[in-house]
């Protein structure tokens, strides 16, 4: 598995139609699809978030008081203990550095809750104090003009909720704690999940069930964006996941060149996510860097610039943070909205090609084509040498349904490959005595994705025209998505 600073610098590509934000319900092999919850178009909202710019992330959890970048999941809730908690200062500084939303750790992987949730978890309702830090942190933000968005771990080591250790207990806890950020504190724009998927916590999509937790959010607010930072091992030209496209930059995942998907970009204003002692008049990043090397390129990328600024041990944030978010603000402003994002299909299901058995034009010398549909985009097949023409046929062992096909091109995984060899395509579905095309296209992009009207067949063929010999293929992707 990929791990973060190993993103996919090759994909940069277009995708097709958008996946409107819903509440699907589990599809049967024939049906005519999901019963949906639908929000404001999926479009709408992430033009709306990349119109933003600019926010700021706040990591304030447990391990602020331990020096810790993960807090340790055997300390106390007692060692919880802001003593000049002001959330107020933190909007203030937010709006004077030209940002316009926010983002707070409601837990982070150790499982500490920053709100009295009334499930098993630790919180900070057994810390001794009388603290909300999410409601204070909602209000303060609001009250200042500024957007809200919340950051939640998968991950809780305090509850045990790790990889090879699930359970439907451990699936409802996140549920429930959910539930109450959803239901307690108002309109929230976006939910950041993290420790999910990863390569450091490994918890998959089926142990966790993404589906289920997805439109559990959107049942409750079907206006939040949900965007998962850990889907870095799919292809950056696709929306795998996720509402938003989400490049750590601290762990050095970039934006492509060229990319219109809708992104944001974190970075940390000092040198670790949680404030450390070694912060008091620490290194901060400069001025010129946060504005002029990443934001203002970023803005030209349809993505959002999210950056991490911690507040210390008495819950605000440093003097010298404060006055950096300032200077930041005088040299950047607000220029209005973005330019239009296009539409994108948004991949929330298990793709129903991997592991099927697959079958090809050609099998050139220690190449198969089972490489394009084992799950992993690095591995491709080839047509061979002196050949502009082939095919992939996959047979998904009886008649299903689906309604979104994909083509990963690995463009760029070579210095010889740097452009697309792909002059044409098209899909064909067996219809029990033939083949019929579903969809043609000459899309130029690494990543091609296409929303169709659901079909229904054991079989799905792949053929392919080059605009020169020899072209991959590194992933064929088959999904029944909710409509």
């Amino acid at each position: 598995m990929q791990t973060r600073r190993d993103i996919c610098k090759w994909m940069a590509g277009a995708a097709s139609l958008a996946l409107s934000a819903t509440n699907g319900l589990a599809i049967t092999e024939e049906s005519q699809g999901p019963v949906v919850r639908r929000g404001k178009p999926l479009l709408e909202l992430q033009q709306n978030f990349i119109d933003l710019r600019f926010g700021m992330f706040i990591h304030f959890n447990m391990a602020t008081f331990q020096d810790r970048e993960w807090g340790d999941p055997t300390s106390p809730a007692t060692l919880f203990h802001p003593t000049a908690l002001d959330t107020d200062q933190w909007a203030e500084a937010a709006k004077s550095a030209n940002m316009t939303w926010g983002c707070l750790t409601t837990r982070h992987h150790d499982g500490f809750c920053l709100w009295p949730t009334k499930t098993r978890s630790a919180s900070v309702a057994q810390s001794g104090q009388n603290l909300d830090v999410v409601r204070r942190y909602v209000d303060s933000f609001r009250k200042a003009g500024l957007r809200t968005a919340l950051y939640y771990s998968i991950l809780s080591l305090r509850d045990d909720i790790r990889h090879f250790n699930m359970t439907p207990d451990k699936i409802k806890l996140v549920k429930d704690q959910l539930t109450e950020l959803f239901s307690n504190y108002g309109e929230i724009d976006a939910l950041i999940i993290d420790g999910w998927n990863a390569p450091w916590s490994r918890i998959t999509y089926e142990e966790m069930p993404f589906p289920e937790i997805y439109e559990h959010i959107k049942s409750i607010q079907p206006n939040c964006l949900v965007s998962d930072l850990n889907a870095s091992q799919f292809p950056a030209g696709g929306l795998y996941y996720t509402d938003l496209k989400a490049f750590e930059q601290n762990a050095g995942q970039k934006v492509p060149q060229g990319s219109d998907l809708p992104a944001f970009s974190c970075v940390t204003i000092t040198p670790g996510w949680f404030w450390k002692q070694s912060d008091i008049n620490g290194p901060l990043k400069p001025t010129e860097t946060v504005v002029n090397e990443w934001l203002v390129p970023l803005n030209r990328r349809h993505c959002n610039m999210i950056l991490n600024a911690p507040p210390d041990r008495t819950g605000q944030m440093a003097p010298n943070v404060v006055a950096r978010l300032k200077e930041i603000g005088q040299a950047w402003k607000h220029s209005g909205p973005m330019e239009k994002v296009a539409e994108h299909v948004v991949i929330t299901r298990p793709n129903l090609a991997t592991a099927k058995p697959i079958h090809a034009s050609s099998y050139p010398d220690t190449v198969g084509p089972d490489l394009v549909n084992d799950g992993n985009y690095r591995s491709s097949w080839n047509v061979g040498e002196g050949n502009r023409s082939g095919w992939l046929e996959v047979d998904l062992r009886q008649r299903i349904s689906f309604n979104v096909l994909s083509l990963v091109e690995p463009v760029g995984a070579w210095n010889d490959y740097q452009e697309s060899r792909i002059a044409n395509y098209k899909f064909e579905a067996w219809n029990g005595s033939g083949w019929s095309t579903i969809v043609e296209s000459r899309d130029p992009g690494p990543v091609r994705i296409h929303r169709i009207a659901r079909n229904g067949a054991s079989k799905v063929r792949l053929s392919i025209e080059g605009n020169r010999d020899d072209f991959h293929v590194a992933d064929i992707g088959i999904y029944d998505e909710p409509a």
